[in-house]
């Protein structure tokens, strides 16, 4: 049975069919053992008895967005904005998914990734056996670029400070860079989404004292450029089963 289980969330990777579907079934018994993984792999010793507790990480969150981020005229894309698109998801999350900036119905919202790149990212993350709940979503620039142009370099440089401190709080053990601006950003490299994903690469966090922590990063195909580009879906699913297997979660068979 659980062969099957596994089996059947491959699949839905593995063809297109996938992809357009409005929701993917993954079998209870896959959720279930994802819930069972340790929220971290040092739960419970003697080095997390000073860890931030999750109200408060939250809250940290919480002040950043609403005295600093929200009111944001740091660069121009504050001009055009309806709303600044801070992030979602668990302050506590092991995994951190970052873009590039928020598009047309993220703007709108104010949520990041609610479009139809949004709505294919949450099935991978369901596929994986967690829910947009367990991770964290974000990106590099907190306003809409226009016409959903890439960032700019001043924009990244005035923005990315609030990235950086999004991922002093949460701690993740792993990050996901969806695309090629959010992977040069935090890898610090002109090298292109296609020659950086399939493996994981450092990202080194400097804390406001100068110690420095390194995250592992795995580089992969933003979700929009999925939607366009079909035949990279395969590749992307590979991405994301390393990182399963770097947390521990289990992996469909033959898939």
């Amino acid at each position: 049975m659980a062969g099957e289980i596994a089996d059947a969330v491959a699949q839905f990777f593995a063809t297109d069919r996938y992809f357009g579907l409005s929701e993917l079934p993954v079998p209870r018994a896959v959720l279930a053992a994802a819930r069972r993984t340790p929220a971290r792999a040092n739960a419970g010793s003697a080095a997390t008895s000073n860890a931030v507790a999750p109200t408060d990480k939250a809250g940290r969150l919480e002040v950043l967005d609403l005295e600093q981020v929200k009111g944001c005229r740091k660069c121009r894309l504050c001009e055009g904005r309806n709303n600044t698109v801070f992030g979602v998801g668990s302050a506590e999350a092991r995994l951190v998914f970052v873009g590039e900036g928020p598009g047309f119905e993220e703007d709108r919202q104010g949520i990041p990734f609610v479009g139809k790149a949004g709505q294919l990212l949450t099935r991978m993350i369901i596929a994986m056996g967690l829910r947009r709940d367990d991770v964290y979503i974000c990106n590099i620039v907190k306003c809409r670029p226009p016409n959903n142009r890439d960032p700019a370099a001043d924009e990244i440089m005035a923005c990315s400070p609030y990235l950086y401190e999004q991922l002093r709080v949460i701690e993740p053990e792993i990050i996901v860079a969806l695309g090629s601006p959010a992977s040069k950003t935090l890898l610090d490299t002109t090298t292109g989404i296609s020659r950086l994903r399939g493996q994981f690469h450092d990202f080194k966090l400097r804390d406001p004292l100068g110690d420095v922590r390194t995250i592992p990063l795995m580089p992969t195909y933003h979700p929009a450029y999925l939607l366009r580009s079909p035949n990279e879906k395969v590749k992307a699913w590979k991405d994301l089963q390393m990182v399963m297997a770097r947390l521990g979660l289990p992996l469909p068979q033959g898939g």
